[in-house]
């Protein structure tokens, strides 16, 4: 039987970091799209397994959240799609030894485009919203833990991240974020391969 690729794969600047555009099955009535397939996008969880599944709503545009993350042992791989409006998608890599440690990434991300970005553990990630209304899907491999949450600040100028749009709006907790030469590296060393993160 011949199976059908549901996903297109796009490299990024960033090692780990993979773009991927979900390729709906559509005619006159609409269409169907995966959202996830844990068969076929297998080799990107290297044994993880999505534990968690979260959906936002933002309702002005030019919001900002963001730059989060989680500490080990919670780190987290992320699986994040833009369902209604359109946002700016930002990955930063905090990888200890990364060969692109402090370097950002973004992408468009739209409920036009179909694309999800693929943030793997010792990132952290924000967006910026480009309409009002725009509702995000997170798919996670590590359950929510409190006392392992960091951040960066998303507008530290040493980042230099191009948001598209003047900012109008960051939660109170996003603007006492420490600035990127303030975060330690995360060292990512004492995960296994196939070892299961944040499973209850």
């Amino acid at each position: 039987m011949i199976v059908v690729p549901r996903f297109h794969r796009h490299p990024t600047p960033l090692p780990g970091l993979h773009l991927l555009e979900r390729l709906p099955l559509g005619d006159e009535r609409g269409y169907l799209e995966r959202v996830f397939c844990e068969e076929e996008l297998a080799d990107l969880l290297e044994g993880r397994r999505i534990v968690q599944i979260n959906h936002t709503l933002t309702q002005s545009a030019g919001t900002v959240r963001g730059l989060h993350f989680q500490r080990p042992p919670h780190a987290e791989t992320k699986f994040v799609s833009c369902l209604r409006g359109e946002v700016f998608d930002v990955a930063l890599d905090l990888r200890q030894d990364s060969s692109t440690f402090l370097k950002w990434h973004g992408e468009i991300l739209s409920a036009a485009n179909h694309r999800t970005l693929l943030i793997p553990e010792g990132f952290a990630h924000g967006f910026q919203t480009l309409t009002p209304d725009c509702e995000m899907l997170y798919l996670h491999t590590a359950a929510y833990h409190p006392e392992a949450e960091d951040g960066v600040d998303g507008l530290d100028a040493n980042l230099k991240i191009d948001w598209p749009l003047p900012v109008s709006e960051r939660s109170l907790r996003d603007q006492n974020l420490s600035p990127a030469k303030s975060v330690k590296p995360i060292s990512l060393s004492s995960r296994r391969p196939g070892k299961q993160q944040g499973a209850v």
